[in-house]
């Protein structure tokens, strides 16, 4: 198993992406301690992971964006299964559609707060455990930071991401000689839970067949099908994983060749 003994901490577990990697996680040996603002999503999870693994999970509700839950945590983490192997960041705000013409920079800054300060908040408050044995800090990005997408503009988003990738660097740099390796995903449309309401919303909106909406997305793509976000959690956790070790400050692209680098 790729995270036997070990402990993933996971942010943002709701139906989707966050779920998935504390699924996978915890099938791959790990024990995962979950955070999300929704107390009946991390219930619900870990209430499943459990019963295949029982003692394995940890959780509590978390707002990245509020530091003293980001360090309420991280001593969650510690006090349950003393120490901390991995963080993932799934945790995001990305519900703010629109550009810059239309921009609503409180909306904006709202955006920041949570994607880029709460990531950093949440990292930080694990240093100190990942300090003590080294370990992987995984940012769920988005292709869309690199290259906007013509289906649905959403720059407030985009924009944090980003800046995520750029402290991505600086922080490989600066945590590297505590053996601490960071690196970010960056999913591309993902069929998941978001995906598919978008292309059921579309696909009746406009009264046709979803297998067309689902064609004009993958049409773009260099294999006929789109990534899961099942498949970005496996990404994520090969980052995770000693299989990365030597492996840091790295973006990964997950989006069946959409976009090539």
């Amino acid at each position: 198993m790729l995270l036997q003994g070990r402990t993933v901490l996971v942010s943002g577990v709701g139906p989707g992406l966050g779920r998935r990697v504390a699924e996978h996680a915890a099938a791959e040996g790990a024990n995962v301690v979950l955070g999300a603002r929704t107390e009946e999503n991390l219930a619900k999870t870990a209430s499943d992971i459990e019963a295949g693994r029982p003692g394995s999970t940890a959780w509590r509700p978390t707002d990245i964006a509020v530091e003293a839950d980001c360090t309420a945590l991280a001593a969650l983490a510690v006090e349950r299964f003393g120490r901390i192997d991995a963080v993932i960041h799934v945790a995001a705000l990305d519900s703010h559609f629109g550009g810059l013409a239309d921009a609503d920079f409180n909306a904006w800054r709202r955006v920041m707060d949570v994607n880029l300060i709460g990531t950093l908040q949440l990292t930080r408050a694990c240093l100190p455990a990942l300090r003590e044995r080294g370990g992987s800090v995984v940012i769920i990005g988005t292709q869309s930071a690199v290259a906007s997408p013509t289906q649905v503009r959403q720059a407030a988003y985009a924009a944090s991401k980003g800046a995520l990738t750029s402290a991505m660097y600086s922080m490989a740099r600066e945590l590297g000689p505590d053996r601490i390796r960071v690196n970010t995903v960056l999913p591309g449309w993902m069929w998941g839970p978001a995906v598919e309401a978008y292309v059921g919303w579309t696909a009746s909106t406009e009264g046709v067949p979803e297998d067309e909406v689902r064609g004009r997305l993958t049409q773009r793509m260099a294999l006929p099908e789109l990534a899961t976000d099942g498949d970005v959690a496996d990404a994520a956790l090969f980052f995770a994983s000693d299989r990365a070790k030597s492996i840091t400050g790295q973006s990964l692209l997950v989006n069946a060749g959409e976009l090539m680098r």
